[in-house]
């Protein structure tokens, strides 16, 4: 359990980071759901060269209601947490859960500088909005969307045959763009 005061996406990813250091791995597919999507964006935002391609699912770049589902944001999940004795398992519940009502702080610039091919992928009715999906799909120069249907945030685990063979094509061809006449094909 981490003792720490503090929590971040952004220690989180630089804690990926350190770990690809120590591994020795120079460059990786990367695919990461809800928080691990936040901690993937961060991760091809401030380490841009170790990030090959990327698929990212649930993830959001902003605590507010163009992102979060009203009947989701609406749930106060830290107050009960207070009312129980503070031993360090509910304190690091807390830091935790803390990360839901305050991060990520992502910008669509930070986003527009991402440099690795990612396909961006959320539920039709995700906690995460899908508008929300598409506005993080749009801003990334190399993305590609992928909204599920009849899915919530476990896109990953509702469709897991798809998922994966989906994910393994993303990450066997290279990225092409289509725009002017090939949008007609």
């Amino acid at each position: 359990m981490d003792t720490g005061d503090s929590l971040s996406y952004e220690m989180m990813a630089e804690d990926f980071n350190a770990l690809l250091d120590y591994l020795k791995i120079k460059s990786c597919y990367v695919v990461g759901w809800s928080d691990g999507g936040n901690n993937a964006l961060l991760l091809a935002i401030h380490h841009s060269d170790k990030v090959k391609k990327m698929a990212i699912t649930g993830a959001n770049i902003c605590i507010d209601s163009s992102a979060i589902a009203q009947d989701i944001a609406s749930i106060d999940f830290l107050g009960p947490l207070y009312k129980l004795e503070q031993t360090p398992e509910v304190k690091n519940t807390i830091k935790v859960t803390k990360l839901l009502y305050m991060l990520p702080n992502i910008s669509l610039k930070q986003l527009n500088e991402i440099n690795c091919p990612t396909l961006v992928i959320g539920g039709d009715h995700d906690v995460i909005l899908p508008k929300h999906t598409l506005l993080i799909a749009e801003n990334i120069p190399q993305s590609n969307l992928w909204i599920l249907p009849n899915s919530g945030h476990s896109t990953l685990i509702n469709y897991k045959d798809l998922f994966n063979q989906t994910l393994l094509d993303f990450f066997k061809k290279p990225y092409r763009l289509i725009e002017s006449g090939n949008r007609l094909d």
